[in-house]
């Protein structure tokens, strides 16, 4: 695979077809968004599974790719001029796809802007406050249990940005209107999440989000995403 030979995480993760793109992901809020994005796109690519039960993130070959030790990460073997490139960080990720292959983003430059600029929103403030709620409401409950103050300041925190979303969707099928894009795929895992992965219907009365819900739904029920949403499969 002498395109792929310059990055050791293929030592670690061997590519079965190193001509396509190469995913290193878990089905994750965050790692669901590049493998929505690359089955709407109709892109080839491969999937290897970075367990965190292991450290896997932990390990040299994967921060050799990013040394942020997060998940996703791609390596394209036919990147910009044909030359293989390796990218970290979700949000740049999206962006990459859609430009690589003209779709999921608006041509115009204002909607382009326009649709970054969501995607900064989701990177910037649903992922890091809607994972700090999901933290100490479910994962770290126990450590706060005499002290409400993490909980409440997250809860109000997402039912802010949810609040801006509702606002958002209001008369849209979608966070750019009629036009199905990378700020959708961005965002919507997220929101998902809260009752799919923390289970906080009540505390945060999602309900009264119906209009976010409604577009949940349309963005979950795509065959991109219910495909997406379980990439990588268990081993």
């Amino acid at each position: 695979m002498p395109r792929l030979s310059a990055f050791p995480i293929t030592q670690k993760w061997p590519a079965q077809n190193p001509d396509v793109i190469q995913l290193y992901s878990l089905p994750t809020p965050n790692g669901v968004k590049v493998s929505i994005a690359l089955e709407e796109l109709e892109l080839p690519y491969e999937a290897h599974r970075v367990s965190f039960d292991t450290d896997d993130q932990m390990t040299p070959e994967f921060l050799s790719l990013n040394p942020n030790n997060k998940i996703p990460a791609i390596i394209d073997p036919h990147g910009p001029d044909d030359t293989p490139i390796g990218l970290f960080e979700s949000g740049a990720i999206l962006l990459y796809l859609a430009e690589k292959a003209g779709r999921l983003i608006p041509n115009d430059p204002i909607g382009r802007y326009e649709t970054i600029q969501w995607v900064m929103f989701q990177v910037g403030g649903v992922g890091p406050m809607f994972g700090q709620f999901g933290h100490f409401y479910k994962y770290a409950a126990d450590k706060v249990a005499n002290n409400s103050y993490p909980v409440e300041r997250y809860t109000k925190e997402a039912r802010r940005l949810l609040g801006v979303l509702e606002g958002r969707l209001l008369d849209r099928q979608f966070i750019m209107g009629d036009e199905y894009t990378i700020a959708d795929i961005a965002i919507f895992p997220w929101v998902r999440g809260l009752s799919n992965g923390y289970d906080a219907e009540e505390t945060l009365r999602l309900s009264d989000f119906k209009i976010v819900n409604a577009w949940v739904k349309r963005c979950s029920e795509r065959p991109a995403s219910v495909k997406g949403l379980t990439v990588p499969a268990k081993n």
